[in-house]
């Protein structure tokens, strides 16, 4: 009997302990956040040479005394960008250093072309054209092309240059 005296009161305590009306405060807080996708892109304007016909050593360049056609590439993304170039061989001849027999040597410059330019040979490997170029900024360079000193091979001849963005 007492044990049955004590089971109802510790239950009917616990009740009370339970059921008490304890209140426990809470409270909530954003944080914002944002985020942007990188996007690393670059466009050359014009975006075309045409160095014409030339003879066996000859040469020719965009600045303003020759062809007038300085090429502009644009970083069209949101982050700055490095800017690199490289050049490639053609069906029939081979980038070079310097001119030879079915070799041919393509340069650019980005400082003083049309006074004094600074003339840095093509590879076929990406070499350093800018660097750290902001979102909307542009690099102006030019081109210069010297045809072998002897060749086989007297059909036009594609020597593409080409421009990439990569993140700085």
């Amino acid at each position: 009997m007492i044990e049955k005296q004590l089971t109802a009161i510790f239950s009917l305590f616990l009740s009370s302990i339970l059921f008490s009306g304890v209140v426990i405060a809470q409270d909530t807080d954003t944080v914002t956040a944002t985020v942007t996708a990188q996007n690393v892109a670059v466009s050359v304007a014009d975006n075309t040479v045409a160095y014409g016909t030339l003879s066996l050593s000859g040469t020719n360049n965009t600045t303003l005394g020759n062809l007038n056609d300085s090429q502009t590439a644009t970083n069209d993304g949101n982050v700055n960008v490095d800017l690199n170039i490289r050049g490639q061989n053609s069906a029939n001849w081979t980038l070079a250093g310097t001119q030879g027999a079915n070799e041919y040597r393509h340069r650019f410059c980005t400082t003083d072309c049309d006074g004094t330019p600074v003339w840095t040979a093509l590879t076929t490997n990406y070499q350093a054209l800018a660097a750290s170029v902001a979102a909307s900024g542009t690099q102006v360079f030019d081109l210069e092309i010297g045809v072998p000193s002897s060749t086989t091979f007297y059909t036009q001849q594609s020597v593409d240059v080409q421009v990439q963005a990569t993140a700085s």
